[in-house]
């Protein structure tokens, strides 16, 4: 994969918390699919997003704040949401 992407390969993560709804769909050849606006703003937060880095929502940093590290992005203009208050999640913390 290394020759394919010589000056190396970045990606956009977004993450947020809260009901999907999950399930196989077809008939010959089976298909696992999400479906929600959880999904929706998972989304949106990855295409809103910077290579290289993940950008959580609200409920997605309360769920993880204890464990992990984050520095606030600020609000961000997203289509059919209006403004979203996100954080980049920079780590994991270690224990002391």
């Amino acid at each position: 994969m290394a020759d394919e992407f010589p000056d190396g390969l970045e990606v956009r993560i977004g993450l947020h918390a809260g009901p999907a709804v999950a399930g196989v769909i077809g008939n010959k050849k089976l298909f696992y699919d999400v479906w929600g606006e959880t999904v929706n703003t998972a989304s949106r937060m990855e295409s809103h997003g910077e290579p290289g880095r993940k950008q959580v929502t609200g409920p997605a940093h309360e769920e993880l704040a204890e464990d992990y590290l984050f520095e606030p992005r600020g609000t961000v203009e997203v289509k059919g949401m209006g403004e979203v208050e996100t954080w980049w999640l920079v780590g994991k913390r270690t224990s002391a």
